[in-house]
């Protein structure tokens, strides 16, 4: 585990459907290799809540209504990808959503190179792994999800017993569906995926930069197929 959390990973990108797994696959590889976990969701609310300029400008966008835009998206990565604790590596999460934050990343990296070692990959510094789940699955797994409105704990009916139906396994509380958890919701999340973010996976697998990982398969086999991965692509580069 010393050699996992010293020598350089590079940045891994994560891509999939929502439902599929990302979070909690980023938090294990942040885990093993020791290095940050950054989500695009975290960093909008982190500047949001700091005051920044860019979090004022994320601020204005959202109060009219309109989504953030590519170029805000990339200031805050640019920003976080360029302190120290990624120099090793950093594994995104969310980030790149579009063709176009694909390609501003790989010219980020071509100009910044000095963070990230060009040896460590053949690949072009970055390990792209796409966690593939099965329609039907993510449907099962996200309009099971259900949310403790006193603990805020998240269970999914589906895929663990509750003690009593319905109610918090901790302190009894009736269980709630939240607004973006509802079928009709989820499926229109699925198809913005499809439109906005499934063309992200064909431009790195046409770079030959994608690998695809059964998202289907228990957490534990997932996660040990992406560590594999990560460790295959990163060479044993210390």
């Amino acid at each position: 585990m010393v050699e996992e959390t010293s020598r350089s990973i590079g940045p891994v990108v994560l891509l999939g459907a929502p439902g599929a797994g990302k979070g909690t696959q980023a938090k294990r590889i942040a885990a093993r290799y020791g290095i940050p976990h950054v989500s695009t969701g975290d960093l909008l609310r982190d500047h949001v809540q700091r005051g920044t300029t860019l979090g004022q400008q994320v601020r204005e966008a959202m109060s009219r209504g309109e989504l953030v835009s590519d170029h805000l998206v990339c200031d805050m990565v640019k920003d976080r990808l360029r302190q120290a604790d990624c120099a090793r590596g950093s594994v995104m999460d969310g980030f790149p959503r579009t063709v176009a934050q694909a390609r501003w990343l790989d010219m980020f990296l071509e100009r910044e190179c000095g963070f990230f070692d060009k040896s460590m990959s053949s690949k072009g510094w970055l390990i792209v792994i796409q966690l593939a789940v099965d329609y039907n699955q993510l449907l099962h797994r996200l309009t099971g999800r259900r949310t403790c409105p006193s603990c805020g704990r998240i269970y999914n009916v589906h895929l663990q017993p509750l003690r009593v139906a319905g109610a918090c396994d901790l302190d009894g509380s009736t269980l709630v569906i939240r607004d973006d958890d509802r079928e009709e919701v989820i499926r229109e999340r699925l198809a913005v995926y499809e439109r906005q973010t499934q063309p992200v996976a064909e431009y790195y697998r046409r770079k030959g930069r994608l690998t695809t990982v059964d998202g289907d398969l228990a957490v534990d086999e997932v996660t040990n197929k992406v560590f594999c991965e990560i460790d295959r692509a990163a060479g044993g580069s210390t």
